[in-house]
């Protein structure tokens, strides 16, 4: 029996991210997805390590690969009209969560529990994902400003005002610890 689901989740590639700005690198939302997962991950890490919180780095890290998933259905809504107010805001989140119970609806019936709790996520798993999901956002602003686009000025802000807003120790740690490195050029990374 055909199930749609996957090929659903594959079309990820198709949704370009920062629609209402001028990009000079294009990033599609699985690029983001990725780069969300691989964050999300080690601030589990760091978190668990460092600081003795009780927290599965794996089960961060797929639920971030989940994360924007419902974006095949409605596409990625620019943050600056996503949360212009709190009514759209609120209609939002109805035609996101619908999305996501349309997705798991084209799981079949014996596996969508395995599923489901990445699309609802407990709250410590959904912090290290929204600090992450931040972080891509920070780390793609702050390229497009290295390649000369000052159009990104003003959303690097946000987004580094809304990880440190988070108050997240781990979050704290990758911003100090890895994000200065995006400045540096391949010989820099390699021969640190």
């Amino acid at each position: 029996m055909k199930n749609n689901y996957y090929a659903m989740l594959f079309r990820m590639k198709y949704i370009n991210r920062w629609a209402l700005m001028r990009n000079l690198r294009p990033e599609s939302l699985s690029e983001h997805t990725l780069e969300t997962a691989f964050i999300a991950h080690c601030l589990a890490i760091i978190a668990k390590k460092r600081f003795g919180v009780e927290v599965d780095p794996d089960r961060v890290a797929v639920t971030a690969l989940f994360h924007d998933t419902a974006e095949v259905i409605t596409g990625d809504l620019p943050t600056p009209v996503k949360y212009y107010n709190d009514d759209i805001k609120s209609a939002y989140k109805s035609i996101e969560a619908a999305a996501e119970d349309k997705l798991l609806e084209l799981i079949p019936e014996d596996l969508r529990d395995e599923f489901a709790p990445y699309y609802r996520p407990d709250e410590l798993i959904g912090i290290y994902v929204k600090a992450a999901d931040k972080f891509s956002a920070l780390i793609k602003c702050r390229e497009e400003l290295l390649l000369g686009n000052k159009e990104f000025s003003a959303a690097a802000k946000s987004a580094e005002k809304a990880i440190k807003a988070l108050k997240l120790p781990a979050a704290d740690v990758f911003l100090k610890e890895f994000v200065p490195a995006f400045e540096d050029g391949l010989d820099e990374s390699i021969n640190q």
